[in-house]
């Protein structure tokens, strides 16, 4: 029997508090080499349909954590233009296979899983390389106003206390954001413009689909943490270069993969010249100086959807959720 979760039951089955920290040990996991996580194909699709040209990428996302019951398999789809359709620009489903035999255990809706383990990025790098608050709590700056623009706040949320956020993005959605991140409890606000975003935030998340640097490197202030969460190909970029010139040291989730990004690409950097992010969150990371800037990027890793995949089967399992099916 293979139980299927629907996305209301990933949904109730969903602790974003808690998976902080499968995020943190799946990271720490990943770096000492206790993963199976082979390179992921991106693939164009939906060329032929509508003309020659493709249409959206295909992702798919294999892993394993040594010692799991399960191993994962994520399928993604990424689909730029169903904002215009009214529908979610990435949907992802997730396969549960169980370890010992093979058999599928379960398959569930990825997208909400997908956007809770991202945002547990920016939560798990503010938990351990964020300065130190002045005040009240920490100002963050938030470059883009879509989904994960929100779950980057909440999860932070979660780890650290927030005095400010300030939401920015060229349309009008960055007043939804910041409704929708006042309305879970955040002090959140619109602002007009990134550099308004941007100066004075102790914690910066670029969360867009760009490719041109999203906000001046000027306006960082010292000791800031940026996390950019946003380009995961090529021809996207979210950071200018000379916010890695300015940083004392920059992370990154899979050194490789993000080295091949639109962010390192345009800078002087290779994989070489990044620390993997599970170093930090195992070891801790001491500053050379307060002044020093942080950068953390990301492009997402399957290490996270097979944990977390994990982590939200188990919680159905107890609370009897979910629908059992035979293939």
């Amino acid at each position: 029997m293979v139980l299927v979760l629907s996305a209301e039951a990933v949904d109730r089955a969903l602790d974003l508090a808690g998976l902080v920290d499968v995020v943190d040990d799946a990271l720490i996991k990943q770096a000492a080499g206790e993963v199976e996580r082979p390179h992921r194909p991106h693939f164009p699709v939906g060329a032929g349909l509508d003309g020659d040209d493709p249409i959206g990428t295909g992702i798919a996302m294999p892993a394993y954590v040594h010692g799991a019951d399960h191993y994962a398999t994520k399928l993604v789809g990424v689909h730029e233009e169903n904002a215009t359709r009214d529908l979610p620009t990435i949907n992802a489903q997730i396969v549960l296979t169980e370890a010992r035999t093979g058999l599928p255990k379960a398959f569930m809706a990825g997208t909400t899983i997908t956007n809770a383990r991202t945002g547990c990025i920016g939560a798990v790098s503010v938990r351990a390389l964020a300065p130190e608050p002045n005040g009240e709590g920490l100002t963050l700056g938030v470059v883009g106003a879509g989904e994960q623009a929100r779950w980057q706040s909440r999860a932070i949320a979660t780890v650290a206390t927030l005095s400010d956020v300030r939401i920015h993005s060229p349309s009008d959605s960055r007043e939804a954001c910041a409704a929708d991140l006042t309305e879970a409890g955040l002090p959140a606000r619109a602002v007009d413009t990134p550099r308004k975003a941007v100066e004075g935030a102790d914690v910066v998340v670029t969360a867009t689909t760009a490719s041109d640097p999203v906000f001046p490197p000027d306006a960082l202030g010292a000791g800031t943490l940026v996390v950019a969460v946003g380009a995961f190909t090529a021809d996207m970029q979210e950071l200018d270069p000379r916010v890695f010139e300015r940083a004392e040291q920059a992370f990154a989730d899979v050194p490789e993969e993000v080295a091949e990004t639109g962010d390192l690409l345009a800078s002087d950097l290779d994989a070489d010249d990044l620390v993997e992010l599970g170093v930090p969150l195992a070891d801790g990371y001491a500053r050379e100086s307060d002044d020093g800037i942080l950068v953390v990027a990301s492009v997402g890793s399957a290490t996270l959807d097979a944990a977390a995949g994990e982590t939200v089967y188990r919680r159905a399992v107890e609370a009897g959720d979910g629908t059992e099916v035979s293939l």
